[in-house]
């Protein structure tokens, strides 16, 4: 029976790890959303919502919609060295069912995309159907290099844009993030740093020195190899071009995506394109803090942002940051719920 409890209590200890990590991310989200209400007038806010312009609202879940098509083909351009038999509906499925699963639990959609990759790929060998071409960690490996470009391409395009307009632009960045972040950060946070850092590297020293003698480490470079196989995915790929054509596509879907939401706001008439895809950019930011779906940070960083640039009430902000994310998130549910369906249906 003790190997039967055993079991029990390992099970028990993960979900309820599960459960605590979802409960102060729930929580965060809760707190960063009271923030962004708390000074907010209803009847103004219903009365906002009410003269919006619904039509460009379904314009920008349809340039939504596409983005998740294009993500797809750039992602398959990673895919096809690995495993040349992956479908274009597959990875468009993967990438679906990794949006929806965001709002279950934050960043879980990138490793539930990869299983539905590798569900999907061919055996290396007929006889072995359980070692895939496409096996986890290599998929892992081609999911962290897009995120990396992604979040590369968005910091690059910030910068562009805060040092172009930075008398409208730079201080924001100085007087709201920069300023109260450096504020908050004592000497002592720098140690820690360092620490982890030195960390870091004796793991990877003893990770290489040990690879082929402990079980633990081998196990580790195992996973580690199979990531950095998938990362190197882009040096084998055909067309290359054809990769940063689609990130260009992406993100002028973005930047529709934001611009559309301006236009539906007639109180948002005075700003411009350039406006937009900064808003679309400071969005972002808002989606990279660990809350499920982006809920919370997303509205409060871009109310913020329309309060402290362009001294519109927080209110009405608030207005834009709500439509522009729930078009977002029933985009995202509808697709993620249609292609969980397809997968589920498929043989």
């Amino acid at each position: 029976m003790q190997p039967i409890f055993r079991m029990l209590g390992l099970y028990m200890k993960e979900k309820i790890s599960k459960i605590v990590k979802y409960a102060v991310s729930a929580a965060l989200a809760a707190v960063l959303l009271w923030f962004s209400f708390r000074d907010v007038e209803w009847k103004e806010f219903w009365e906002g919502l009410r003269e919006c312009r619904w039509e460009y609202i379904l314009l920008s879940m349809a340039a939504g919609s596409f983005a998740f098509w294009l993500r797809a083909l750039r992602w398959r351009k990673l895919l096809l060295p690995i495993d040349g038999s992956i479908s274009r509906i597959t990875v468009f499925n993967g990438i679906n069912i990794g949006n929806i699963s965001n709002f279950v639990f934050p960043r879980i959609g990138e490793f539930v995309r990869c299983g539905v990759i590798t569900r999907r790929s061919e055996p290396v060998d007929p006889d072995r159907p359980e070692h895939k071409k496409a096996s986890y960690d290599k998929v892992l490996g081609t999911v962290v290099l897009e995120r990396s470009w992604e979040l590369l391409v968005m910091l690059l395009l910030l910068a562009v844009v805060v040092v172009g307009g930075f008398d409208r632009f730079g201080g924001f960045f100085v007087e709201q993030i920069w300023t109260p972040m450096a504020g908050r950060l004592d000497f002592s946070i720098w140690w820690i740093v360092a620490l982890l850092g030195a960390a870091g590297v004796a793991f990877i020293y003893f990770l290489w020195r040990l690879r082929e003698t402990n079980p633990f480490f081998s196990k580790v470079w195992g996973i580690f190899r199979g990531i950095i196989q998938g990362f190197a995915s882009c040096l084998k790929m055909d067309q290359k071009w054809l990769f940063f054509a689609y990130t260009a596509l992406i993100w002028l879907t973005y930047w529709l995506m934001a611009a559309s939401t301006v236009w539906a706001a007639p109180f948002l008439s005075d700003l411009t394109l350039i406006d937009a895809l900064f808003l679309s950019l400071v969005g972002g930011l808002g989606f990279a803090v660990p809350v499920p779906g982006g809920i919370g940070a997303f509205h409060f960083i871009i109310s913020l942002a329309l309060s402290g640039i362009y001294g519109i009430p927080m209110e009405m902000g608030i207005i834009y940051a709500t439509i522009s994310h729930t078009s977002q998130a029933i985009t995202q549910i509808l697709f993620g719920a249609a292609s969980y369906a397809y997968e589920a249906l498929k043989k």
